[in-house]
């Protein structure tokens, strides 16, 4: 489905996330980190195409994220997800990548 977007958010008791959370957006096409703020919003994103590497730090209650591009362009860093979301991302990730995205539901 090419309009299948699949959203994760950050928890809100994680530092720099309370008013704000970070969301990660993942469709067929890219991978988007989005920081809302009081007025707009800072979006980043990288082509599913160009994703090289997604790096998953746990920790006790959270994760950390780290996504790489091939392209030579800053890495998507987010962090303060659930550990199940974390790993849900990078299996979307795969599977949008190998052209089997229902492998990661």
């Amino acid at each position: 489905m090419a309009d299948e977007k699949h959203v994760f958010v950050a928890s809100r008791w994680t530092g720099g996330n309370f008013f704000f959370p970070v969301r990660i957006e993942v469709t067929h096409d890219r991978v988007a980190r989005i920081k809302p703020s009081l007025i707009g919003s800072d979006e980043e994103s990288i082509s599913m195409y160009k994703v090289a590497s997604v790096n998953i730090h746990t920790g006790l209650l959270w994760a950390d994220i780290r996504i790489d591009s091939s392209g030579g362009t800053n890495p998507i860093l987010s962090h303060g997800h659930r550990k199940a979301d974390a790993q849900a991302i990078r299996a979307l990730i795969e599977g949008f990548q190998h052209g089997t995205p229902g492998a990661a539901d």
